[in-house]
């Protein structure tokens, strides 16, 4: 008979997989409603519709757990000219130090977070020093009106976000070529545990969560960051040993070499 702590690992993920299940379905009826069975052609539209609703309609409760996590003190660290990559429905916008923050741009693909977002940078008096980007850190030439080119950057803050990016290894490679030498890569990502049958759990899980969710569960996600460039600090990476996790983090702040 499986422990309480592994029956937890494998139940887990349907705690967030069912109400998305549920978020997919309203979208779709929307779309059918507006566009018949053109909206057959949108799929992605309709997932980002689904997935923006399910992680704003969570965002609460997400922010109350990072509460019990290193994130508040990570994202408060980040300062200077900050790249953050796919702030969602904006969870981290209450936590920067703004006497430490020249200007926040804020890459995110997705245009159904653009309210959520507006709606939390005003009420955190941040409209001189946030603006939102729909675009991803591989589009070069969008970055680069805004002045965001190699070299140019003092942090880059990315919390729960290379999970969910195309191609880890290319987001990794852009990342450290846009920050400055000494410029600070903030993190905090879950990826594959080292424990077996956790492990297993996860692959069996992934297509679904991968699907559902919008990101991959378990992904070598260190290997890519620590591969990306030079870093003068890769010890400090720090690795949650909970063989029970479905989504076991990884965070840490590295500094590009100098």
């Amino acid at each position: 008979m499986a422990s309480p702590g592994r029956l937890a690992s494998i139940l887990g993920p349907f705690r967030l997989i069912w109400p998305s299940i549920l978020q997919h379905y309203e979208a779709l009826k929307e779309a059918l409603r507006n566009d018949g069975l053109a909206a057959f052609t949108r799929l992605q539209e309709i997932r980002n519709a689904a997935t923006a609703k399910l992680f704003s309609t969570a965002s609460d409760g997400f922010i109350a757990y990072e509460n019990t996590t290193n994130v508040p003190s990570l994202v408060r660290s980040a300062h200077g000219k900050i790249l953050e990559l796919g702030p969602g429905p904006g969870n981290q916008i209450h936590r920067y130090d703004t006497s430490v923050v020249e200007f926040i741009y804020a890459i995110e693909p997705n245009p159904h977070y653009k309210d959520d977002i507006a709606t939390k940078v005003k009420k955190n008096d941040l409209q001189d020093k946030y603006k939102l980007l729909a675009c991803g850190v591989e589009d070069s030439e969008a970055l680069a009106r805004e002045g965001i080119t190699e070299g140019s950057v003092d942090t880059v803050l990315s919390i729960q976000v290379l999970c969910a990016v195309d191609d880890v290894q290319s987001a990794m490679k852009e990342v450290y070529k846009l920050l400055k030498p000494g410029g600070s890569f903030v993190f905090w990502e879950h990826v594959k545990n080292k424990d077996t049958v956790t492990a297993i759990t996860q692959a069996f899980w992934n297509p679904t969560w991968s699907a559902l969710v919008g990101c991959c569960m378990n992904r070598d996600i260190m290997k890519e960051i620590l591969a990306a460039g030079e870093w003068e600090d890769p010890g400090k990476i720090v690795v949650t040993d909970d063989p029970y996790s479905c989504l076991p983090r990884i965070e840490g702040v590295l500094t590009k070499k100098a």
